[in-house]
């Protein structure tokens, strides 16, 4: 485990138009419990300062339910992202909140999406165990998909080494070959993880800041950046109905109730 603590940053800001519903999209339920929630009570086991939600579209609602039902352990904190400029600014977001108490205490930032229910304790261990015994800077969890068509490659060097991650939409024909992808999951170094936040631009097709460029900077730097195999089927996201009806298979099924 990191020397010190862990802070949890889990970004829960956008609007999910996707889901044709009127409700917040990280309030949306698998198994009768909002997605948020889940992601939440997956990070039970381990060595938390803090917790930051980062809220953004419709924040009063989503903020009111993390209060009433968050667990004491998670320690939890809110920051808002104000404008939708991409997840390398919701990440900032969330860092800017911390106090300086909380920041002396942490050696790490774990990154997630809110939209991620079926996440477990044990991979989330698996990804903090592997990047404290590589001492790797930054440590991806990704999945290898069958078609993983929409989802950023992770691009590696003839070592094996990772050195990017481009997302689908900015990929050459070769990169969209690649079948181990990102999940939006990520262990940093809290010493690096601001300044390397400072270093990316919106030079993308969607004009944003993307998070997944932290991970060329580091390596551009020479940092070490590392990664964890996760099953499939705990990293997918939700991102529209069918979805939302796929994770509640998946939880049932898990839960020996289908």
């Amino acid at each position: 485990m990191p020397s010190g603590g862990v802070c949890a940053i889990i970004l829960a800001a956008g609007e999910g138009s996707r889901m044709k519903s009127d409700r917040p999209k990280p309030l949306h339920e698998v198994c009768g419990k909002s997605m948020v929630m889940h992601v939440v009570h997956s990070l039970e086991s381990i060595p938390l300062v803090a917790t930051v939600v980062v809220v953004g579209h419709r924040a009063p609602e989503v903020t009111a339910h993390v209060k009433q039902n968050a667990p004491d352990w998670a320690r939890i904190q809110f920051a808002t992202q104000h404008e939708q400029n991409g997840t390398g600014d919701a990440a900032a977001a969330g860092l800017s909140g911390l106090s300086s108490d909380i920041s002396s205490n942490t050696s790490a930032v774990l990154v997630m999406p809110g939209d991620t229910p079926l996440l477990t304790s044990h991979t989330i261990n698996r990804l903090i165990t592997e990047h404290t015994a590589s001492k790797n800077v930054a440590t991806v969890l990704t999945a290898v998909l069958d078609d993983p068509t929409g989802y950023g490659r992770i691009v590696r060097d003839s070592n094996e080494n990772v050195v990017g991650i481009v997302e689908h939409r900015d990929a050459s024909p070769e990169e969209l070959t690649i079948r181990e992808i990102n999940t939006g999951i990520y262990l940093f170094d809290f010493d690096l993880f601001g300044p390397a936040l400072k270093g990316i631009g919106t030079n993308n097709s969607q004009a944003e800041y993307y998070l997944t460029d932290v991970v060329a900077v580091l390596a551009s730097a020479g940092h070490s950046v590392g990664s964890v195999i996760a099953p499939a089927s705990e990293t997918a996201g939700v991102n529209d109905p069918q979805q939302l009806a796929d994770a509640e298979r998946e939880m049932l099924r898990r839960n020996g109730t289908l």
